[in-house]
């Protein structure tokens, strides 16, 4: 499909985002089973609940939008960022080390994350669509949070731990 309109690029944007969600949904089991620290493994979990909720305000922001229909396409990006948290895993033996990997691999699906959402809001603001800024605003916070947990989990226990081994 050829991207004429900033519409268009907005839809485009929007439904690469949610192929991303879609993939991160089935991506973060592994990663909790993964992850040796307790805390990590909790928040891994915590967060698959919270993107199964951002998945859910994509479809709002969908029926918020006048004839508004996601394209079926996949997120390369995100199936790279997932490949490389697949080879943390097969590469580094279990430990404290391996959540060090865990948690670099986890911050850049978080720090690509809130690039897609920042673009999102910023063109809904753009096209007046002001249900959807606020909806694809509030993950964007969430994504923020959740790259702050996991600097404080790497900073407080993993990364000392991971030092000692």
């Amino acid at each position: 499909m050829q991207i004429k309109t900033l519409e268009e690029l907005f839809k485009h944007l929007l439904s690469d985002t949610y192929s991303a969600e879609k993939q991160l949904t089935r991506a973060l089991p592994k990663l909790a089973r993964a992850a040796h620290d307790p805390s990590l493994e909790e928040d891994f979990r915590s967060h698959l609940e919270e993107t199964r909720g951002q998945i859910e305000r994509i479809d709002q922001v969908v029926d918020s939008i006048e004839g508004l229909k996601l394209q079926r396409i996949k997120c390369v990006a995100m199936e790279g960022l997932i490949e490389e948290g697949a080879e943390v895993i097969e590469s580094i033996d279990e430990g404290a080390v391996r959540d060090a990997g865990l948690i670099a691999a986890a911050q850049k699906v978080e720090h690509y994350e809130i690039a897609a959402y920042g673009t999102l809001c910023t063109l809904a603001h753009q096209l007046g669509y002001a249900e959807a800024k606020k909806l694809l605003g509030e993950t964007l916070e969430e994504e923020k949070s959740a790259d702050s947990k996991l600097s404080t989990i790497a900073e407080s226990t993993v990364n000392p731990n991971a030092e000692k081994s």
